[in-house]
């Protein structure tokens, strides 16, 4: 696995400064099967790690984080932009689509 450590920690320096949830990310954290919080969301950047890095995404330069908050999975996209912390969905990660330790998509 690549070393993201840079680009965690601007993730992380500018989530102290603002994190913006898009309408998509709301929608998908408030979905009943999810009820994903933004305490969630802060736990996955603060202590979670970079699985994907997306250097040519259209909304520019993002990631997918995950972390095991509360017993629970959670996968995160998010993009650090001047002064704040993107994050554009968040969701608890299907056992059909990712490994055991929901880290490594399966191949198919």
């Amino acid at each position: 696995m690549k070393n993201y450590q840079h680009f965690h920690e601007k993730i992380i320096e500018l989530a102290k400064k603002h994190i913006l949830y898009t309408p998509h990310a709301i929608r998908q954290m408030n979905s009943e099967k999810r009820m994903i919080t933004t305490n969630d969301v802060e736990k996955v950047i603060s202590g979670g790690r970079i699985i994907e890095d997306y250097p040519d995404d259209k909304r520019g330069h993002s990631c997918l984080m995950h972390a095991e908050i509360n017993e629970r999975h959670i996968h995160i996209v998010c993009a650090p932009k001047d002064n704040y912390v993107a994050i554009i969905t968040a969701y608890v990660p299907d056992k059909e689509i990712w490994s055991n330790n929901f880290n490594t998509r399966i191949k198919k």
